[in-house]
């Protein structure tokens, strides 16, 4: 950045804000009591400048307008500084409208100059000022949540289309504190090294607990600065990524409520995109433990589609994985649920697309058992998902690969549905798609319409025994004893 002074360019440089001299006092007086459980190991001791910020509700009349830290000398900016992440430590109740007007005004105009100083750049903060910002947000976003819509119904919202959705009324204020904590963590002038002292494993760990929040104004910020954390933060990746494990199997096998799957999945399909190869066996164990058991919770719907994006991303980064995806798919593939059907079969057409003919080969005898299950369906969605199927090129050309064991497995399935399905437009897809196996292959075709007449003309023969046993016994049993 260039100003122009009298012809010349001369470059801007950082004001450093510096800690009060010795002639300089300052009055900033914090207490970390309130909630010490939450963020009382997230700073280390900061030598003997550091201050801290108190979280109680301020007495009348102790909420000031500051001045802003660029109208004041460098040497005053410090204590300034310190005063205003006090003023912006303080909670206020925001579900009364009327009550600390002014304080709160006050404090949203501090948050939104902070946010000003860091995204600019202008002013640089050394280590002191940067632990006390991080603890002040800490202040501010680490608190106890509201209870969930079902604690309080006791009814599940699984419509993610659903309007009555929870919104924090602190949100306001609650924006700003998230946007000063990403404008800090994606500012090319925060040094790592520094800033891993305080985002810390702990901070870490209280923002993954915050996606539990029912808010998706919030959960998409947590989204973007959890991302950002795992982009910048080399050393806390292994730890991310295991946190996120653990928030999974919880999800899965305890309590099967979540609101913040989807944006977790969203993150992680950012982070498999980016995993080098060969893949690590650490990898290949979460795909197998966490991301497919996750087709198991019947509230799937909510976040199928995040989901997906990271199952398709696994098998195209390492294709030998499709035999075990397709195999896991099968392993928790709804047997009552049709709308969870027709996202597994869209899913599974994704899978099938990234599938080399090794692996489906090694997987197409159960995986075309349960097509045909599919194409038998009453629900015509589902049959109509299952036969879609062979609109996908890549998928009939290994299908076509593969016809001397395929035809015979759901050949059955589709004279069922020319014979006797109800929904007029599952017969013309069955239709064609018996159309292209004939087109393919005449003679296995023919084969299997043979053995297909054959079974049925047995079956029909022992049906004639049965009745014709039946009707001996009832005529033995009208006889006169």
């Amino acid at each position: 950045m260039f100003k122009i002074i009298k012809g010349k360019k001369k470059a801007l440089k950082q004001e450093a804000i510096e800690p009060p001299g010795p002639n300089i006092s300052s009055d900033v007086t914090v207490n970390h009591a309130s909630r010490s459980a939450i963020v009382s190991d997230q700073q280390p001791s900061i030598r003997s400048q550091a201050v801290t910020v108190s979280s109680s509700p301020p007495q009348p009349g102790v909420v000031e307008v500051l001045p802003m830290l660029k109208d004041v000398p460098v040497a005053e900016r410090h204590a300034l500084f310190l005063k205003k992440l006090q003023i912006c430590s303080y909670m206020f109740d925001f579900s009364d409208t009327v009550k600390n007007v002014k304080e709160k005004e006050i404090k949203k105009q501090n948050l939104m100059e902070l946010v000003d100083l860091v995204q600019s750049g202008s002013s640089k903060m050394n280590e002191i000022m940067q632990g006390e910002m991080v603890k002040m947000i800490s202040l501010n976003i680490f608190r106890c949540l509201p209870p969930q819509s079902h604690e309080n119904s006791g009814t599940e919202n699984l419509d993610p289309e659903e309007d009555d959705i929870y919104l924090d009324p602190s949100w306001p204020h609650l924006q700003l504190v998230y946007e000063l904590l990403l404008k800090y963590v994606v500012s090319s002038d925060t040094d790592t090294k520094v800033a891993k002292r305080y985002i810390n494993h702990s901070f870490v760990l209280n923002l993954l607990d915050l996606f539990d929040t029912e808010d998706p104004r919030e959960r998409e910020y947590l989204k973007t600065i959890l991302h950002r954390v795992y982009g910048k933060f080399m050393v806390h990746r292994p730890f991310i990524r295991k946190a996120i494990n653990n928030i999974f199997y919880r999800f899965i096998f305890e309590t099967e409520r979540h609101p913040g799957i989807s944006e977790l999945l969203e993150i992680l399909g950012s982070i498999i995109n980016g995993f080098a190869l060969p893949m690590k066996e650490e990898h290949k164990l979460f795909l197998s433990r966490a991301l497919i058991p996750l087709h198991k919770p019947k509230s799937i719907n909510l976040y199928h589609q995040q989901l997906s994006y990271c199952i398709t991303q696994f098998v195209e980064k390492d294709y030998k994985l499709a035999d075990n995806v397709i195999k896991g798919l099968l392993k928790y593939w709804p047997v009552t649920n049709c709308g969870k059907e027709i996202l597994f079969l869209g899913e599974l057409e994704e899978v099938l697309d990234a599938t080399q003919p090794t692996e489906f080969q090694q997987c197409m005898v159960p995986l075309f058992r349960r097509i045909g299950c599919c194409i038998n369906s009453p629900h015509f969605q589902v049959a109509e998902r299952a036969l879609f199927l062979w609109n996908n090129e890549r998928v009939v050309s290994l299908i076509a690969l593969n016809r001397l064991v395929i035809l015979p497995i759901i050949f059955e399935s589709l004279e069922r549905n020319i014979q006797g399905h109800w929904n007029q437009t599952i017969n013309e897809l069955t239709a064609n798609v018996r159309r292209m196996f004939m087109e393919m292959d005449p003679e296995l075709f023919e084969d299997c319409q043979t053995q297909y007449m054959d079974k049925e003309a047995m079956v029909n023969e022992k049906s004639k025994q049965r009745e014709l046993t039946w009707k001996k016994l009832e005529s033995i049993a009208s006889q006169p004893a």
